[in-house]
C-alpha cells in the first residue's frame, strides 16, 4: 500500500507586533463608537421633549448615532482580518487553499490539481514577470510576508488567464514539483 503524500502549511506573519496592536487598537475604537451610538440614541428622548424639529434631531443625533454605530458594526465584522492566516494542503498532487482570520473564521479559496498547471515555479525567477504582465491576468497574493519565499501557479480557468502567489516552503515546493506536469516547473 502507497503512502500519500501529505503536507499542510500555514503562513502566518512573521512580525506580529503590529497586528496585535491593529487588533487591540480596532477593539477599543469598537467599544467607543459604540459608546458614542448608544450615547446618541439616549439623547433622542431628550431632544424630542424639548421641542426640537425633526430636522434638528436628525442632523444632531440620528445620523451620527447611526453613524458610530455602523463605524462600530463594521469594526466588530472586520476586526478579525488583522490576523489573517493562510492554509495550504497538499495532499497526493492536490493542493487546498484558506483563508483563516483570527484563528476562528476560515474561508476556503479554491482547490487545485497541480497536474493542470500550465506553469509554476519562485516568483524570483525570471518566469514569473513573463506571466505576471500578461494582459488580462487575474492575480491572487495568498501570502502574508513579502520577504518570504514566494512561489507562483499559472494556469487558465474558463478562459481566465490567473496566477496564484503563495508562501512555501522547500518541502512544499519538491512536493509540488513532483505532480506538476513535465516542463511546468520553470526557471527563467
Amino acid at each position: 500500500m502507497a503512502m500519500d503524500n501529505f503536507l499542510e502549511e500555514v503562513a502566518t506573519r512573521r512580525n506580529r507586533g503590529m497586528e496585535t496592536i491593529m487588533y487591540v487598537f480596532a477593539n477599543i475604537m469598537m467599544a467607543i463608537f459604540a459608546a458614542l451610538a448608544f450615547m446618541y440614541f439616549m439623547s433622542l428622548q431628550g431632544a424630542m421633549s424639548q421641542g426640537a424639529t425633526f430636522v434638528e434631531i436628525l442632523t444632531a443625533v440620528i445620523l451620527p448615532m447611526l453613524l458610530t454605530g455602523g463605524v462600530a458594526v463594521l469594526l466588530f465584522f472586520y476586526r478579525d482580518r488583522f490576523r489573517t492566516e493562510y492554509e495550504y494542503t497538499f495532499t497526493n498532487g492536490q493542493m487546498d487553499f484558506a483563508q483563516v482570520f483570527n484563528n476562528k473564521k476560515r474561508k476556503n479559496l479554491g482547490t487545485m490539481n497541480v497536474k493542470n498547471v500550465e506553469a509554476l515555479g519562485l516568483v524570483a525567477s525570471g518566469s514569473f514577470n513573463r506571466y505576471i504582465n500578461m494582459p488580462g491576468i487575474k492575480r491572487s497574493n495568498w501570502f502574508v510576508n513579502r520577504d518570504a519565499q514566494l512561489f507562483y501557479f499559472y494556469f487558465s480557468k474558463d478562459q481566465q488567464k490567473r496566477i496564484i502567489i503563495i508562501e512555501a516552503s522547500d518541502e512544499m515546493i519538491s512536493l509540488i514539483k513532483r505532480y506538476a506536469a513535465q516542463g511546468a516547473y520553470q526557471v527563467n
